[in-house]
């Protein structure tokens, strides 16, 4: 059977919904049978695309509306009663405080329009994107260059000015947003496209770059980037690498350590660091760039990127399987890795509650593999170069799995609507937990075997007080662990924390997985990395940033700001 496929395009839209967009042409439906199990193939239970699409406003509204208690601390912090702070962030009295001369300084580098002050603004870029974490900012810099970022530090620092980098401000644990009055510096204007090499793939980029954006410029020339993102529609590739973000396509390509070549950093002083080569080797002395990616801003600014991207490949297939337990699913994953090998592209887990959840509060979505509900689904893709050789490659893996047991039904996407239509299911579930009231969202890296063993103990311990959700990227050992119940409870809370991260640090796993430390989770870096540790990267922090006014309060224990 020949199918003829388009790129992948998975962005975030306006609103909070993500669309994974792929077209499929197919001249015949497929029927797999084995016994009494059916593997569906060209069915048409899907619904249009934009089915899916929500606004903004209505997202931010359901989050609104779930009566989602703030409190104000003295300073004038603001944060939702659901973190695991244990203790009031107190405001660096070593810090300055920003004054007019200040601002005219700033003027006088960026111009007048680069030098924010309108409320309306200011609350936007002062507040996360989950509405979480709320600070009190009275300023926004948006530098046009590398020598202006450079300008700005170094005053900061020669004035302790405290500030705040931010891309898309789509990070979920209050890393990309000020704790008191930082100064936010956006790089939103510094998005060029600096060079690429078609011969070696190699991108070299401002920081300000929309990482879909850039993923359009990079289909043109026929390559794609190897990091693919629900937020792609706002984030940027600045941010993507401060964050060491993760993603679907983490299975195939790896970590950003491993696909970014190069850096252009500014420290907290205004030097400029120059480490954007563009060579795949290059052993000459420690390997700075490392330092920063991941850093979430607190080492310094990253102005520029140099990223190895891959070739895209032409032939995309997914498949949305049923399995009867857990370990089916393990099972499948490492048969998936030996099987389909090199064309193995996304491998993501869901429990029949994320199932439920989703064809309940969300409108338009069906269940692909109707009547039945299944314990556990697995969202399959593999993506290559020969679109029948992988097509009879897929679907003679799906026929041994269904024989030997480990897949119970599954559907084979046939066109645009179900390649929509089953992702729509995966990414939908952080929506549908919002609307089904308030949930403790938890994202972990744990031990395939172990992962969801977490998610049944939980259970045990809440009981019926709360519902315990359980998914992620299998194939990377991600769990995202959430709890839901129809609104915010101390008592459900104090069941939850430490406990979950006294778990995975018991199974040697990380409390962070993809989405950083930021403010949430910076008193909690012990439970996964030793004391020790944790004190050589504040001997990091104080030699880079001595004054620390990068990002503070962020990623590292507040102890160690003190």
């Amino acid at each position: 059977m020949m199918m003829m496929m388009m790129a992948t395009m998975r962005k975030k839209s306006p609103g909070f919904l993500f669309v994974y967009s792929r077209i499929f042409h197919s001249h015949q439906p497929l029927n797999l049978h084995h016994n009494n199990s059916l593997l569906r193939s060209g069915t048409s239970f899907c619904t249009p695309i934009s089915r899916y699409f929500g606004s903004i406003r209505e997202c931010r509204k359901a989050f609104q509306a779930s009566a989602i208690n703030h409190f104000k601390v003295p300073s004038g912090f603001r944060f939702r009663c659901i973190t695991s702070l244990s203790s009031v962030v107190q405001r660096n009295p070593s810090f300055s405080r920003l004054n007019s001369d200040d601002i005219e300084f700033f003027r006088s580098i960026l111009g007048e329009k680069n030098v924010v002050q309108d409320e309306d603004r200011l609350l936007d870029a002062n507040t996360d994107w989950l509405r979480k974490y709320r600070g009190s900012s009275k300023l926004l810099l948006q530098p046009r260059s590398t020598e202006e970022v450079s300008q700005i530090l170094k005053y900061c620092n020669s004035r302790d000015l405290p500030v705040v980098p931010q891309g898309g401000n789509t990070g979920l644990v209050g890393g990309s947003v000020p704790v008191f009055d930082e100064v936010i510096i956006n790089l939103r204007l510094m998005n060029d496209i600096v060079s690429f090499d078609k011969v070696s793939g190699i991108l070299v980029c401002e920081a300000g770059g929309i990482l879909e954006n850039l993923s359009s410029f990079l289909d043109n020339q026929g390559f794609i980037m190897p990091l693919d993102l629900g937020a792609k529609g706002s984030c940027q590739i600045g941010g993507n690498v401060s964050t060491n973000a993760g993603g679907l396509r983490l299975v195939r390509y790896g970590s950003l350590h491993g696909s970014v070549l190069g850096l252009e950093v500014v420290l907290a002083d205004g030097r400029v660091l120059d480490m954007l080569g563009t060579l795949r080797k290059d052993n000459t002395g420690y390997d700075l760039k490392h330092l920063f990616i991941g850093s979430e801003g607190t080492l310094g600014i990253i102005t520029k990127i140099s990223i190895l991207t891959p070739p895209k490949l032409p032939a995309i297939n997914v498949a949305f399987l049923g399995c009867k337990d857990y370990s089916s699913c393990q099972k499948l994953l490492v048969d998936a890795k030996r099987k389909l090998g090199e064309i193995l592209s996304a491998f993501e887990f869901l429990d029949n509650m994320s199932m439920d959840l989703v064809l309940n509060h969300l409108e338009g979505i069906r269940n692909p593999l109707p009547p039945t509900m299944h314990n556990f689904y697995v969202l399959l893709e593999t993506t290559g170069t020969d679109e029948s050789y992988d097509k009879e490659k897929l679907e003679a893996f799906l026929l041994r799995s269904m024989e030997g047991g480990l897949v119970s039904d599954g559907v084979l996407a046939q066109d645009i609507n179900q390649i929509s239509s089953f992702w729509q299911i995966r990414e939908g579930i952080p929506e549908a937990l919002m609307k089904a009231g308030a949930v403790y969202k938890y994202d972990l890296s744990l031990p395939v075997e172990k992962m969801y063993d977490l998610v049944e103990e939980m259970r045990t311990r809440l009981g019926n007080s709360a519902k315990v959700i359980g998914y992620g990227h299998l194939g990377d050992g991600n769990l995202h662990l959430n709890i839901s119940t129809p609104q915010y409870d101390d008592a459900v809370f104090a069941q939850i924390e430490p406990f979950v991260y006294e778990w995975t640090s018991n199974h040697r796993g990380s409390i962070s997985a993809e989405h950083g430390l930021g403010l949430m989770k910076a008193n909690k870096i012990t439970y996964s990395k030793s004391p020790e540790i944790v004190q050589i990267m504040g001997s990091i922090k104080k030699l880079l940033d001595p004054r620390g006014i990068l990002n503070p309060y962020k990623v590292l224990p507040h102890s160690l700001h003190s």
